[in-house]
C-alpha cells in the first residue's frame, strides 16, 4: 500500500454540492425566517455549526485515519449506533416530532442517530464481506448475515417508524452483496422477500398506504395528503427553464411543507429552473460514477466495498428524495444528501466523504 493525494475530482464535486446545498438551505430557510426568526437562526446555526463545521473537522480526522483500523472496529461501530438509535426510546432522553420517535434531545441539539447507523452497517458489512470473500456465494456467509443484519435494523427502525432509513439501507445492503459476487439468483430472492415484507408492512400502515395512494392519484386530496406533491409540482413547474431567480421562490413562503427539508429540490427547481435542476442531477450523478471510480481502484476488498457502499446510499438517498419531489417515486420525507435541513446527517455524510477520501489516498492499485 502506498499512500498518494487524495481524489481531487472527487473532492471538487462534493465542496460544490455542499456550497450549492448551503446556498439552497438559506434561501429555502426564509419562508421559516418570515414567520419565526428565533427558529430561523436555531435551524441555521444546527446547520452551519452541527453539520458543516463539525462535519469537516470530521472529515480532516477521517482523511488521517487508515482504513484498516475502520475494518478492526467495524463490530463495535455497528453494535454502538444500534444502541444509539434504540436509545430514542428512553423516556427523557429520545424527542418526539411528528408522530415519530427519531431523536436524541441533548438541550440545545437534537442528534438523529439512525445517520450513524447507515454507515456504521455499510462500515461492518464491508468488514464481513471482504472477511467471507468468495464464501459469500454460500447462503450462510452470504443472505443469512444481511438478512439477520437487517432484522435487527428493522425491529429497531419500524418501531419509530422510520420506513424510508431501513429502505436506504436494504438497497445498499443488497447492492454491496452483487458487488461481492453473490449469484444473481440469490440477490433476486432476497429482493422478492424485502418487498413482500415491505408491502405487508404498507398494508398494516394507514400512513404508508396513504402515501402509496396519493403516488397512484396525486390529484385525489389536493388539500390533504396530496398536498405536498401538488405544490411541489406548482413549484418546479413555475421555474420554466431558468427559473424565478435564487431566493425568489414563491412557494417556501407558506405552501410547501419543510421547504428547508424534504420539500428542499422543489425550491431549487423554482429558483434555478429545469437548467439548474438537470446540473443538480448531474452532479450527483458525478458523484457516484467517480465514486466507483475510487472503489474499483482500491487496492484490498474492504475499501472496495466500504466506498461501493457509503457512494449508494448517498446516491440512492438523493435520487428518491428527487424522484419524490417530481412524482416518479411515492412520498418518503428523505433528505436531499448535503442540501436538506438536518445537522446530524450533513455531519455524518461530510464524515463518510472522509473516509471515501482516504480510501483514495491510502489505497490504489498500482499501475
Amino acid at each position: 500500500m502506498r499512500e498518494k493525494k487524495v481524489d481531487k475530482f472527487f473532492l471538487t464535486v462534493v465542496l460544490l454540492l455542499i456550497s450549492l446545498g448551503v446556498a439552497m438551505f438559506i434561501s429555502a430557510s426564509l419562508g421559516i425566517l418570515a414567520k419565526n426568526e428565533k427558529l430561523f437562526y436555531s435551524i441555521l446555526t444546527s446547520q452551519l455549526v452541527l453539520g458543516l463545521g463539525c462535519g469537516f473537522v470530521g472529515m480532516y480526522l477521517a482523511l488521517k485515519i487508515n482504513p484498516k483500523i475502520l475494518r478492526k472496529y467495524s463490530f463495535y461501530f455497528f453494535l454502538g449506533s444500534i444502541l444509539l438509535t434504540a436509545s430514542v426510546f428512553i423516556p427523557g432522553l429520545g424527542r418526539e416530532h411528528g408522530g415519530a420517535q427519531r431523536w436524541i434531545d441533548l438541550g440545545p441539539v437534537s442528534l438523529q442517530p439512525v445517520e450513524v447507523l447507515k454507515f456504521a452497517f455499510v462500515i461492518y458489512f464491508a468488514a464481513w464481506l471482504s472477511w467471507a470473500k468468495t464464501r459469500v456465494q454460500d447462503f450462510k456467509f452470504g443472505i443469512l448475515p444481511l438478512a439477520m443484519l437487517l432484522g435487527i435494523i428493522a425491529f429497531v427502525l419500524l418501531k419509530q417508524p422510520d420506513t424510508k432509513s431501513f429502505i436506504l439501507i436494504t438497497i445498499t445492503g443488497i447492492s454491496m452483496l452483487f458487488i461481492s459476487g453473490v449469484p444473481i439468483k440469490y440477490i433476486l430472492g432476497i429482493g422478492m422477500t424485502i418487498i413482500i415484507f415491505l408491502g405487508s408492512v404498507v398494508f398494516f400502515t394507514p400512513y404508508l398506504r396513504e402515501r402509496v395512494s396519493t403516488f397512484i392519484d396525486p390529484s385525489a386530496d389536493a388539500k390533504g395528503s396530496s398536498y405536498q406533491i401538488q405544490q411541489s409540482m406548482i413549484a418546479i413547474g413555475s421555474g420554466g427553464i431558468f427559473g424565478r431567480g435564487y431566493g425568489q421562490s414563491i412557494q417556501k413562503f407558506s405552501y410547501l411543507p419543510e421547504a428547508q427539508g424534504d420539500s428542499i429540490f422543489a425550491v431549487l427547481g423554482e429558483e434555478l429552473g429545469f437548467v439548474g435542476s438537470v446540473f443538480t442531477i448531474l452532479l450527483y450523478v458525478v458523484f457516484m460514477l467517480r465514486g466507483f471510480k475510487i472503489a474499483n481502484n482500491s487496492s484490498d476488498l474492504f475499501s472496495r466495498l466500504l466506498v461501493f457502499g457509503i457512494v449508494i446510499l448517498i446516491g440512492a438517498q438523493s435520487f428518491m428524495h428527487i424522484a419524490s419531489i417530481i412524482g416518479v417515486f411515492p412520498l418518503t420525507g428523505v433528505p436531499l444528501v448535503f442540501m436538506s435541513h438536518g445537522g446530524t446527517s450533513l455531519m455524518i455524510d461530510i464524515v463518510a466523504i472522509g473516509i471515501v477520501l482516504s480510501i483514495s489516498k491510502f489505497n490504489h492499485k498500482t499501475a
